[in-house]
């Protein structure tokens, strides 16, 4: 790790913030024996390329960071999934703990006038990254999300928790066929096992890939009653899986970005492959703060698109990774016990340590 990197370290996990973007830099678990890191790095991260210009978030984009906004900033000017994913973050705490390591971290600009603070944990023999992003002060709605990003270099399952729909904006992500490709129907609402194509097909969002040389950008609403949000990508090849935590309640929608390698310009270049976005948001799809903040398609549909800043909202996510000793299957349900987290599969059942109580803190 390089001098911008900050780690935090606890038994048999390790995660590293990149101090001047705020993402993740590296996220990797020991599971029985091995290294598991299931996450996204772009391939360009290390790379110089002053040839191109691309905002920060973009040059060394990875693994997972917190936006805010989501999407392009068009009310309160700042870089494309806002000034969280931008800029720079400082440490001001860092305590190991009789059970792992926490630290938090405060963004150096203001968000709507808020202060923003970043608390992350890990915990010995917990598979898993505890991440709190939280608003103090400030005025004015908000959208925002949380931005996974799993690497699929062969084929992949991947579950949720039970959706309502799933839904495609008004303008796919790529229009114009000579800057790259979309392959969904736009506008299109339909179920996640077959989703309908501009071509007249079907897809299932349940597997990866769903098509070659794409971009493409689809929303999942949330059941309100589920007691859990979860998505599982499962890496069957790789035997391992990458789990991503929230609460439905301050996170409604799962956003899926398709990036494989439909994106012809640069820094993409066709080579931006294998990849799935698993991104929890509040949020009218990535249309941006001005979308989210009024009436849109989703929030027509009583889909909530964007938080209030009150005087104080905290956002909470966990991702994990685990390995199996077996070829994974597609998980069929992720249930939280009393100090467990159990992941049942349709060839196996495991249970894991997990804080069971992180994530029940109210908007």
């Amino acid at each position: 790790m390089n001098a911008r990197i900050h780690v935090l370290a606890a038994e048999g996990v390790r995660a590293g913030l990149d101090l001047e973007i705020g993402q993740l830099a590296a996220f990797i678990v020991t599971d029985e024996g091995r290294q598991i890191a299931p996450f996204h790095r772009v391939p360009w991260a290390e790379t110089a390329m002053p040839e191109v210009e691309m905002p920060p978030h973009l040059r060394r984009m990875s693994m997972d960071f917190f936006c805010a906004p989501f999407g392009p900033n068009d009310v309160d000017p700042a870089p494309y999934h806002g000034w969280p994913a931008n800029s720079r973050w400082s440490v001001i705490d860092d305590q190991r703990l009789p059970d792992g390591h926490r630290a938090t971290f405060r963004l150096d600009q203001t968000v709507l006038g808020a202060t923003l603070t970043k608390t992350l944990t890990v915990r010995d023999g917990h598979p898993f990254l505890y991440q709190a992003h939280r608003f103090d002060g400030g005025t004015g709605a908000l959208s925002l999300g949380q931005h996974a990003m799993v690497h699929f270099p062969s084929d992949g399952l991947v579950s949720f928790s039970e959706k309502k729909f799933a839904e495609t904006s008004r303008t796919p992500l790529e229009g114009d066929p000579a800057q790259g490709r979309s392959v969904f129907r736009y506008p299109a609402q339909g179920p996640l096992n077959a989703f309908p194509c501009g071509d007249g097909t079907t897809v299932d969002l349940h597997n990866y890939p769903v098509a070659q040389k794409h971009d493409d950008l689809v929303a999942l609403i949330e059941n309100p009653a589920n007691p859990l949000g979860w998505a599982a990508a499962v890496r069957p090849e790789q035997r391992d899986m990458a789990l991503i935590l929230k609460s439905p309640r301050t996170l409604p929608i799962t956003l899926l970005w398709y990036s494989n390698g439909g994106r012809f310009y640069p820094p993409w270049s066709e080579r931006h492959t294998g990849v799935l976005g698993i991104e929890e948001a509040c949020s009218s799809f990535a249309d941006g703060h001005r979308a989210s903040i009024g009436t849109n398609a989703l929030s027509a549909q009583g889909v909530q698109t964007c938080v209030e800043l009150d005087g104080g909202i905290e956002i909470r996510t966990v991702i994990g990774a685990l390995g199996s000793t077996a070829k994974p299957s597609r998980v069929r349900n992720v249930i939280q016990e009393s100090d467990r987290l159990l992941i049942d599969t349709e060839t196996a059942q495991k249970r894991v340590p997990f804080d069971h109580n992180f994530l029940e803190v109210p908007i």
